[in-house]
């Protein structure tokens, strides 16, 4: 028993928007191309399909629209007055595709290729520009969009597709995501120089039980690491101020309303003492995370590659 032919398909009513892009979308060129020549069969010279192919995806064109797009006379066409008006917005809508392939083609270009890395506010003065200016000695031209950001807000920018690498802490321990550790980094009890444990160097963190503390924001990873040293210490924190910056928070510390846990700043701040903390170990791990199963253009493969390369000596001495 013969099959019928299925139907092409229609711009329905119920579901317009989806139709229209399936069906009118893979035949803009083509409609470009006789538009531009007036003639059906120079357009599939230059398209390189027959020219029977590009009659019949007119034809079904102009049905699936409802309009007449050319005037026909023989193989020669012309434009009638809704020809030319659809193809103005079809001329901007190719110009907008090829754009878009020029700019992924651009980010992917082995040596001027573009690198979306996230990483902590704590290490945009230092540590990422050390980093950067490092990985441009080999690759010049290589371009860099850089976000901070703390680390739960990273890694979701990250699985939305708006990075391709980030540094983070802690590490994160997720199935979707590769992690890598990197390096540590050393926390300090920072106090005001005027505190009454200013003049020590070292301290065990149960000592500042009866402080009050300034923090992080909840959802910060240092807010967190922060609350599990306490708690390991024997206490839950009592937190007057929380905020986004570390150096805020060390400022905060200076005037004298409150201690915090922070890393090292680059550079010294006057009016606080950092103290070692000997117990428990206060350190925060740093780590790269990337998606899963994403491949990566050249240039972000060149530059994870950089990274991984400085495990342990990621950090400023």
């Amino acid at each position: 028993m013969a099959h019928q032919r299925s139907s092409q398909p229609r711009l329905s009513p119920g579901s317009y928007e989806d139709d229209i892009r399936a069906v009118l979308a893979p035949r803009l060129a083509y409609f470009e191309a006789v538009a531009r020549h007036e003639h059906v069969t120079r357009a599939a010279q230059e398209l390189g399909v027959p020219q029977s192919t590009l009659s019949r995806a007119m034809v079904r064109l102009e049905a699936d629209l409802g309009v007449a797009l050319f005037a026909r006379k023989g193989r020669t066409v012309s434009l009638t007055p809704a020809g030319r008006t659809f193809l103005t917005s079809a001329e901007r809508a190719l110009a907008e595709v090829e754009k878009a392939a020029d700019s992924v083609r651009a980010d992917a270009d082995p040596t001027a290729g573009r690198v979306s890395f996230g990483f902590l506010h704590t290490m945009g003065s230092e540590t990422v520009p050390a980093l950067i200016r490092a990985f441009r000695a080999d690759h010049p031209r290589v371009r860099f969009q850089l976000v901070q950001n703390y680390g739960e807000a990273m890694i979701e920018r990250l699985r939305a597709g708006g990075l391709d690498l980030c540094l983070t802490s802690p590490v994160p321990d997720a199935p979707d995501l590769v992690t890598r550790r990197l390096d540590e980094q050393r926390l300090r009890l920072v106090v005001p120089d005027d505190h009454r444990l200013a003049t020590r160097r070292r301290i065990r963190l149960a000592e500042a039980a009866d402080e009050t503390f300034v923090t992080l924001e909840p959802g910060y990873g240092l807010r967190r690491i922060t609350d599990d040293l306490c708690t390991e210490a024997g206490f839950t924190p009592r937190v007057a101020f929380e905020g986004e910056e570390a150096e805020t928070l060390r400022g905060l510390v200076a005037a004298g309303l409150g201690v915090a846990l922070l890393p090292p700043p680059a550079v010294a701040r006057p009016g606080v003492v950092e103290l070692t903390v000997t117990a428990p170990r206060a350190v925060r791990e740093i780590g790269v995370a990337w998606l899963d199963g994403h491949p990566d253009t050249p240039p972000v493969a060149a530059f994870k590659r950089f990274l991984l390369s400085r495990r342990g000596n990621l950090l400023p001495d």
